[in-house]
């Protein structure tokens, strides 16, 4: 485990440093540089210009500067802002409360809704609720994010007076009432899109689960169907859904991006447009990082091992199974352990031996000998 952490580790470092050049580099090409906002101001002259690059350390060649930023980011100093010379640790702190309070309500709601779709779809398999979900999945997946945006703020703002058109909250009014009043509309677009890709997946997971031998085996003990669904299914079909959860970490970024826009939310969606239409580069490569990290701790397996709560025998067994020309009783170790239903456990009284093509006799003895001894886990 320590080796596999120290891969990972290795690996992590790796990829931050090919993105932290590749972005550098982009940045910096970009024709205007970090001083073209300075250069639209008419009192500027050519002398000003030159004297902010030397001040700002950008007449030096690239890979020098790429050298200088990595080193104080190594020391915890992410740079200071082009605009208002505050730190970039500050002016992300600024925002990312906004990006998560956005985030983790949309989360929530995708996950509550889709999960329920899912299983519902999964339980009334080609139902008219099935078909229904399958095409409104499919079209929240075909139309962007932002026209869903627009159109929520033309029908519950502008129309009907619901809802407040943007902005995270009311000037002078700080309740809980007005934040929660301002979060529902951009949390629910966002969360639209997730929901279509939560309810696919939970749908798949969950036909897979009650396909499994386990729950024939619970049905057989006389379990009810709701007791087999929410104690055997359920749990099992939720486990692939930690690592999706993880996997929607970008595109989530990506569409709080786009409805942080759409809705004047100051989050760090808003913050990188922003700095990008400012050329504040230093803010724009320390969201960059930001962003870097969470995909690469996203790819972590740890919370999809921590929620295996399958029976910790069953790799025991898979183990202990005999493999290849070993023969299989027709009753015994053939059923897939559940998370609750434990199977015997059968190992061979004998193991074949190599035969030939011409051992006629010893495969008929082989086909007699087929006694087995059931040890029982419990």
């Amino acid at each position: 485990m320590r080796g596999f952490l120290l891969n990972r580790l290795y690996q992590s470092l790796i990829l931050l440093v090919i993105v932290s050049i590749i972005g550098f580099t982009i940045l910096n090409l970009i024709p205007g540089g970090p001083l073209a906002q300075y250069g639209l101001d008419p009192g500027m002259t050519q002398e000003d210009l030159d004297r902010l690059k030397e001040q700002l350390g950008l007449n030096r060649p690239l890979w020098m500067q790429y050298l200088d930023w990595a080193w104080r980011l190594l020391q915890g100093d992410w740079g200071h802002s082009f605009r208002d010379g505050a730190t970039v640790l500050s002016v992300i702190g600024r925002h990312l409360f906004a990006t998560l309070l956005l985030m983790g309500s949309s989360t929530v709601i995708a996950i509550a809704i889709g999960t329920w779709i899912g299983i519902r779809g999964a339980t009334h398999r080609y139902s008219a609720f099935d078909y229904l979900a399958t095409v409104g999945a499919m079209v929240a997946l075909s139309i962007p994010t932002f026209w869903f945006g627009l159109l929520g703020i033309y029908v519950f703002s502008l129309q009907l007076g619901w809802l407040p058109a943007g902005n995270m909250y009311t000037v002078g009014d700080g309740s809980l009432l007005n934040y929660l009043h301002h979060l529902i509309l951009p949390s629910i677009v966002l969360a639209l899109v997730h929901v279509a890709i939560w309810s696919r997946y939970m749908r798949t997971a969950t036909l897979d689960a009650i396909s499994q031998e386990f729950v024939k085996t619970a049905r057989a003990k006389g379990l009810s169907e709701r007791r087999i669904l929410m104690k055997h299914v359920v749990g099992n079909a939720l486990l692939p859904m930690i690592t999706l959860a993880g996997m929607q970490l970008p595109s989530i970024l990506t569409g709080a991006l786009v409805t942080e826009t759409v809705f004047t939310w100051p989050g760090m969606g808003r913050l990188f447009l922003d700095s990008l239409g400012y050329s504040d580069y230093p803010v724009v490569m320390g969201l960059l990082m930001f962003s870097a990290i969470l995909v690469i701790l996203r790819q972590s397996d740890r919370g999809h091992r921590r929620g295996d709560h399958r029976s910790p025998h069953s790799d025991e067994l898979s183990a202990s199974r005999p493999t290849g020309d070993t023969r299989y009783d027709r009753n015994c170790c053939k059923s897939r352990v559940g998370p609750l239903v434990e199977q015997p456990r059968c190992t061979p009284l004998h193991e074949p031996s190599s035969r030939t093509a011409g051992d006629g006799d010893d495969r008929g003895s082989d086909a007699r000998m087929r006694a087995w001894t059931v040890h029982s886990p419990l």
